[in-house]
């Protein structure tokens, strides 16, 4: 049974979906104004992860994940580029589907689009409005915080520990402010803004107001999961909650799940672009294999907090690299397999151990670090049973079909065909040299194939071979 850290209570829950065998799963997306950094891609792998093992346990997810079109930043860089907001907005989120197929990232159920959104988000601030949650001045709405008597139950704070933050902001904002601790629902426009007309004037939406309305409108007033970074918990999933059970009058979220931090530097500040010591997804895909960087992302646990190395990434490659080799070893010893053989019972059993213990880990938190060791003993066994003479085809399949399995949840696929069909020619060529005492010609196909990135390797099964 999988157990899920609860951001709001502190602790590892058994999961109980809102419906038998659903997940109705909604993760906070980008605000698209750059491309996403390695911290972003850390948030969208861990959870992409996490669904996909929701999957494998025989879950049916509906998973909604956001973008942010519509804010300050987004604005900021539209003024200083000349163009409108949902220019720049599309032109991010085009790079940020680019940048993710790249990683592996399953497309969404639904990406919803706070400017598709405007006529809910102003019905729901209305509704907040007539129940006394919020306020009016000046064209700007917000929320009534102290009316909210739940208010800072997800990040742990007591409303007199906020309200001594709050008290020492400054700006023309909070002055006008009914207390410190209120927050924008709507914003009176400015110039050069984009801005819709609503019953307060014109203006555009707050950010936290966003994520209520989408979420609820696409899943649910109630939902399973909500799901983002570790630093959207305070304010902005604490604005969420408030806003939400204020105006549906029930629990928004079951759970609340989010991811560590990516680090950096020599004193792991956590990667940011508000601090400028960040490297995008974009960028680097253009220097490693995404898959490589994928599986990196992925091999911590996500509520840990993961250091960004180049060291960490080539570590990713080399292990990668020898999963891949063991798979295709695999494959080619396939084909001098046999049907049956009498210890397949027990070989089957050691199996559904392996298996037994990978889920076992997974299902305590998606804990990725340690369900990856179960597939290194799985690569480790598999790579032992194919250098016997005899091997089972029925052993064998079983067990390269668990391991492509579980690689996959971690987004990992590899392509299982042996070699195109010249290749496999040259192989036999090759072979037929060899028995000739060809000797030269034999070297000359293995420096050929080389070439190619295939390395041959001569065993007493038969000619392996596996890609650099």
């Amino acid at each position: 049974m999988i157990k899920i850290y609860n951001t709001m209570t502190r602790q590892k829950e058994l999961f109980k979906p809102l419906e038998e065998n659903k997940v109705k799963m909604y993760v906070c997306g980008p605000t698209v104004y750059n491309y996403i950094h390695v911290g972003n891609g850390r948030s969208t792998v861990a959870f992409d992860t996490i669904r996909r093992y929701f999957t494998y346990r025989g879950y049916d997810v509906h998973y909604v994940s956001n973008f942010t079109d519509v804010d300050d930043k987004i604005i900021r860089v539209a003024n200083e580029l000349g163009e409108t907001a949902p220019e720049v907005a599309q032109r991010f989120i085009d790079a940020f589907n680019e940048d993710t197929h790249a990683l592996n990232v399953q497309p969404a159920d639904k990406n919803p689009r706070v400017m598709d959104y405007i006529e809910d988000i102003v019905a729901f601030i209305e509704v907040l409005l007539d129940k006394g949650y919020a306020y009016e001045i000046n064209g700007d709405v917000y929320y009534r915080t102290r009316r909210f008597d739940r208010y800072g139950k997800l990040s742990g704070q007591s409303i007199d520990e906020l309200e001594i933050g709050a008290s020492q902001r400054t700006g023309e904002e909070q002055q006008i402010k009914e207390d410190p601790l209120d927050f924008a629902l709507w914003k009176h426009a400015k110039s050069n803004e984009i801005s819709w007309e609503t019953p307060w004037g014109s203006g555009r939406p707050g950010w936290h107001i966003e994520c209520s309305v989408m979420a609820t409108k696409e899943l649910g007033e109630t939902i399973d999961i909500h799901g983002g970074g570790q630093d959207l918990a305070f304010p902005h999933h604490e604005n969420e909650i408030a806003q939400s059970e204020a105006k549906t009058g029930h629990v928004f979220a079951n759970y609340w799940m989010h991811n560590g931090f990516v680090t950096m530097g020599n004193e792991d500040e956590k990667m940011s672009k508000s601090l400028g010591n960040f490297v995008t997804v974009h960028e680097l895909i253009q220097e490693i294999d995404p898959q490589v960087l994928r599986f990196f992302l992925a091999s911590t646990q996500y509520r840990r907090p993961l250091r960004y190395s180049i060291k960490g990434i080539e570590e990713a490659g080399t292990n990668l690299q020898r999963l891949k080799t063991t798979i295709e070893s695999a494959n080619f010893r396939l084909e001098h397999a046999h049907d049956h053989l009498e210890a397949d019972m027990i070989l089957k059993q050691e199996l559904d151990m392996l298996r037994e213990q990978f889920i076992t880990e997974m299902d305590d938190d998606f804990n990725t670090a340690n369900g990856l060791t179960v597939i290194y003993e799985l690569s480790k066994w598999l790579n032992r049973y194919i250098e016997q003479t005899e091997v089972s085809r029925n052993i064998l399949e079983q067990a390269v079909s668990l391991l492509t399995q579980w690689l996959s949840i971690f987004g990992v696929e590899f392509t299982t065909e042996l070699v195109d069909e010249t290749v496999e020619q040259l192989i036999q060529e090759r072979n037929e040299a060899r028995t000739n005492r060809n000797f030269a010609r034999s070297d000359e196909i293995r420096d050929l194939l080389k070439a190619q990135g295939i390395i041959l390797e001569d065993t007493a099964q038969g000619t392996r071979w596996r890609r650099e």
